[in-house]
């Protein structure tokens, strides 16, 4: 039943669904694991990228195609992605890993993301995964213009406030929970002069205020 779920929130049923169960096994788990479905799943998750990039951005550059790509692809986007599909309380994880806030950390979460996109591969083919990987990725497309590409969203944001004459935001670490190892911070970022006031969590207190200014970004009136 928790696998169904998790079936619609990816948007494909699968018709083996060992494929899912072993994309979402960690190795600390045992000897049958996700990691030769990772190593798929990363070039499957490129090529989607790369294709749509290719189509939505016709008079993109190579080197900004690439910067766009690299940005979709690295680890941190994602785990978001991953936690926004509550990919960790699906993963079979050993006992050192679960005590440890494994299915929290955006490496495992990262990995068990691709491999999926793997399993969907093998059950159902690439035009299946690619769809599913357009859908996932289409929020963080609409937000993405070649030439910012290389900027991180407190830059970003930074930057626009000054174009506008106004001060920067305020952030505040609003709370830190778990252990030492394997902390989450809260973060809140605020305008002001803007009435915006935006919250973000991640596994650092840097990737917290990046996901919360990302969240301003959004909010600024056009």
């Amino acid at each position: 039943m928790r696998l169904d779920r998790l079936q619609a929130a990816l948007g494909h049923t699968f018709a083996r669904r060992e494929l899912l169960r072993q994309a979402l096994t960690h190795r600390s788990h045992g000897a049958q694991n996700n990691e030769r479905l990772e190593f798929l799943g990363d070039s499957l998750l490129n090529c989607a990228v790369a294709a749509l990039l290719f189509e939505r951005f016709d008079g993109a550059r190579e080197g900004e195609l690439s910067r766009l790509r690299a940005k979709l692809v690295r680890q941190e986007t994602l785990a978001e992605i991953a936690q926004a599909l509550e990919l960790g309380s699906h993963l079979a994880l050993g006992e050192g890993e679960q005590r440890s806030g494994g299915q929290s950390r955006p490496s495992i979460l990262a990995d068990a993301l691709e491999a999926v996109f793997a399993a969907v591969y093998l059950d159902a083919g690439f035009e299946q995964t690619s769809r599913m990987i357009a859908r996932l990725y289409q929020p963080l497309l609409q937000q993405m213009q070649p030439g910012s590409a290389n900027k991180d969203a407190k830059t970003a944001l930074q930057e626009l406030l000054q174009a506008r004459r106004l001060a920067l935001p305020h952030y505040v670490v609003r709370a830190t929970r778990g252990e030492a190892h394997a902390q989450e911070f809260e973060v809140e970022c605020s305008i002001p002069a803007l009435a915006i006031s935006t919250v973000g969590i991640g596994a650092s207190r840097r990737a917290a205020e990046q996901v919360a200014a990302q969240r301003a970004v959004e909010q600024l009136p056009q």
